[in-house]
């Protein structure tokens, strides 16, 4: 189908309202928690459990989306997600621990796939080439920019209503905006194609999807490590404040390369350049580690570091159609997300141990390795990704 600017710039930004909220869950609840048991612990098994179950629940709501269409599988995660969270937001403070780990799985796992949901539509609402990698670019940094303003609106409105008054309304936006999303006339009227086989092993069958997986859980390291590092060098700088403005730093460069990208043409074209991509995150982050004894030139190099974010966390959704089997574009879609998240977990995990031991300045070669890492991998599994124009050219996607 197509369609005209002013229908697919409706339909992004409800996409973008919808996804706000993910942003806001991990530390709300993590907030919320503590301050509902004074621990913690369980606040950080209340936090990790909704993080497990929204990598489970994504790539299979994105499955069933493949199959069945997007309207009934967005419909039922917005009011389960939702009303469980709200519900869950306003248990007393004498609520069991396995009722919250209980709420948190259920959170999670219903979690609506509205971000791979906008990104499969998107294909067949654009048929230039050009505007569809521009439009993907936006979309990742827009995307960027929630990650990087969610946290403070929830804390926030925890500090001035109540945390359980955060969450709360943060499941109200989720689910009212997700269903908004699922009655725009583009979402309801996308129908999977009934006739396709799609292989056992869905998105992760073919070997580029896999390459591209790998690859962003490895980003995602850097993501967690990052803000560790950033948080431990306004430590060691003796401005623990300076940390949030250094990670607003952060997005104003991912905006900055967004802009950028988007105005020569969006997100890397082919595998070759990803590495590329990915070579710039790592060096820009491995620099920090030069520059985390002075504030000045910490803020500096952390603009120059997030310029490459958005460019580069746009590039594996261009590439989607083409690595991809057919069929499985919304479940690929969701293993990408899925994979970031897993990998900014175990980047924050291992972050804190290096910043014990080593400090800002290790914690940041961390982070800068674990971009080095997914540029390797890049570069070894290259032949599995496009080698040509994306959507022109399709790459040997039967490479293991």
């Amino acid at each position: 189908m197509s369609a005209t600017r002013p229908q697919v710039r409706p339909l992004l930004a409800l996409s973008v309202l919808a996804r706000l909220p993910l942003a806001m869950l991990s530390i709300g609840w993590l907030v919320h928690v503590e301050h509902l048991t004074g621990s913690y612990a369980m606040a950080g098994l209340v936090a990790g459990t909704l993080a497990i179950a929204q990598g489970v629940g994504g790539p299979l709501l994105g499955r069933i989306a493949d199959r069945r269409g997007q309207t009934a599988v967005l419909v039922a995660s917005a009011v389960v997600s939702g009303t469980v969270l709200t519900g869950g937001a306003l248990l007393p403070a004498s609520t069991p621990a396995p009722v919250l780990l209980g709420v948190a799985a259920v959170v999670g796992a219903a979690i609506p796939p509205v971000g791979a949901c906008v990104r499969t539509l998107l294909p067949g609402m654009v048929a230039d080439a050009d505007r569809l990698r521009r439009l993907y670019t936006i979309d990742a940094t827009v995307v960027e920019l929630t990650w990087a303003s969610g946290p403070p609106l929830v804390l926030l409105a925890g500090a001035v209503f109540s945390t359980g008054a955060a969450l709360a309304g943060a499941g109200a936006v989720l689910g009212l905006a997700t269903l908004a999303f699922a009655a725009a006339p583009a979402s309801r009227a996308w129908r999977p194609d009934a006739e396709l086989v799609r292989p056992a092993g869905g998105a992760l069958r073919a070997p580029g999807m896999r390459t591209l997986v790998v690859v962003l859980v490895a980003v995602g390291a850097l993501f967690g490590a990052f803000e560790v590092a950033t948080t431990a060098a306004a430590d060691a700088l003796d401005n623990a404040a300076a940390a949030g403005p250094l990670l607003g730093l952060w997005g104003l460069g991912s905006l900055l390369g967004g802009i950028a990208a988007s105005r020569a043409g969006g997100a890397a074209r082919t595998g070759a350049g990803l590495v590329l991509l990915l070579t710039g995150l790592a060096a820009g982050h491995l620099l920090l580690a030069v520059a985390a004894g002075s504030l000045v030139a910490l803020a500096a190099t952390t603009v120059i570091a997030g310029v490459f974010i958005a460019p580069t966390l746009a590039s594996p959704l261009a590439m989607v159609d083409a690595v991809a089997p057919a069929g499985t574009q919304t479940e690929a879609f969701a293993w990408l997300a899925t994979a970031t998240a897993i990998g900014a977990s175990l980047g924050a995990a291992g972050a804190g141990a290096m910043a014990e031991a080593g400090g800002p300045v290790a914690t940041y070669v961390l982070a800068g390795g674990a971009a080095a890492a997914a540029a390797g991998i890049a570069l070894m599994r290259v032949r599995t990704l496009p080698a040509g124009e994306v959507g022109v050219a399709t790459p040997a996607i039967a490479t293991a």
